[in-house]
């Protein structure tokens, strides 16, 4: 899963192979199952660069979920480098990050000093190189050293498809990247290293949708990014069959049906968006794995904000509340939306006292945040919702 979710449907073939055991840990966010088999990997072939990828990204990973980042889209606005909080993350694991994507760095360039044109040594620098950018961005908001990175990484996959053209798989970061760079604004456009690079976001997700198709190890996470970019562009009913078939393979992972819920918000399906949190809701009562431990308020969080879509604020509210109130151990980013959200809720009935003292507890949750920041406006003035088109 790197940076990144028409009258036509995109008809994926998934191949009949089977997942790593590694992999399908990861793709259901089993990360802690995932990490001790990544471990393994390392132990077993110590200098295969591989492994410490795998690792780092596992690591990575698992940061963005125990903050609630993996729920909110990848790419947000026009301004995708400039709009994600931070995740905190410990200095130690930090470190282990660093030291992992370090060893396969160091491996990949002892290779390609070896040999120039060993082609799996750039594309496993690549790799090593875009989950660098990631961390930098997600974790240390270092904005510039991300894209820089990421650039240095979409250079060295052109080397490995200008070498071999049927590595599919190396296509996807150059998709990504000429994607994200098209969403730039122009004054970003204007950094040195990214000249020559004009990006194309039309292009770039005619890119990742052929990695999403023919692709081997990236085919996941192409079809994820693809998910998160048509939404962002509009284009849920594209997203819907993604994440169906994403469900299929991966059960365990609730975030899919989440997601499944807003695209299905999103094209004005409401019954079938209150189905899927129903169906989510009956897992858990059956202690189905993946599902057994999901916070109840992250479901009551997606039907109290899809009722809101829909103008439904007394539901929204009573949704809201059992996530404000809840005394689960949920993440910062579901609490403070939900408490933002209630405040809207509030402010659209005309109930002022109610809403100043919801912004007010998602302000204290995360002042810095985006969700925060807005709810200070609220503080200020009342939210006002425009009127249906």
């Amino acid at each position: 899963m790197n940076l990144l979710r028409f009258a036509f449907l995109i008809p994926f073939v998934l191949p009949a192979q089977t997942v790593s055991p590694g992999f399908e840990h990861f793709y259901n966010m089993e990360y802690e199952q995932a990490i001790a088999v990544f471990q393994k990997e390392i132990a077993t072939r110590p200098n295969d660069p591989s492994g410490y990828n795998h690792l780092a990204q596992a690591l990575l990973y698992r940061e963005m979920d125990r903050a609630g980042a993996l729920e909110s889209e990848l790419v947000t606005g026009n301004n995708p480098f400039l709009h994600r909080g931070k995740i905190a993350a410990s200095a130690a694991e930090q470190k282990r990050f660093d030291d992992s994507i370090a060893r396969a760095i160091a491996l990949c360039e002892a290779r390609i000093q070896a040999n120039a044109t060993d082609v799996d040594a750039i594309y496993l620098l690549s790799v090593a190189h875009g989950l660098e950018a990631n961390y930098n961005f997600l974790v240390r908001r270092l904005w510039r050293d991300s894209l820089k990175q990421f650039t240095l990484s979409r250079k060295l996959s052109m080397q490995v498809t200008a070498a071999d053209p049927r590595r599919v798989d190396a296509y996807l970061v150059q998709g990504v990247h000429d994607y994200i760079v098209g969403s730039l604004p122009f004054g970003w456009k204007l950094l040195g290293f990214l000249i020559g690079f004009h990006g194309d976001k039309s292009g770039g997700l005619r890119t990742v949708e052929m990695v999403a198709n023919q692709g081997d190890k990236n085919k996941f996470d192409a079809m994820i990014a693809l998910a998160v970019a048509y939404r962002r562009e509009r284009h849920s009913e594209k997203a819907v069959p993604l994440l169906l078939e994403l469900m299929r393979w991966f059960p365990r992972n609730y975030l899919f049906r989440l997601e499944l819920v807003q695209m299905y918000g999103d094209l004005g399906r409401k019954e079938d968006a209150l189905g899927v949190l129903a169906r989510m809701e009956q897992l858990k009562r059956e202690g189905s794995p993946g599902y057994k431990s999901l916070p109840a308020g992250k479901i009551q969080y997606a039907r109290g904000n899809l009722l809101f879509w829909y103008r439904d604020y007394a539901g929204a509210i009573e949704n809201l509340l059992k996530v404000a109130q809840g005394g689960e151990e949920l993440d910062g980013n579901t609490a403070m939306n939900a408490w933002m959200r209630l405040g809207q809720s509030y402010d659209l009935l005309g109930q002022r006292s109610q809403a100043l003292a919801a912004y007010e507890r998602a302000v204290t949750i995360a002042p810095e945040s985006d969700a925060g920041r807005e709810s200070k406006r609220y503080l200020r003035s009342p939210y006002r919702r425009p009127a249906p088109l």
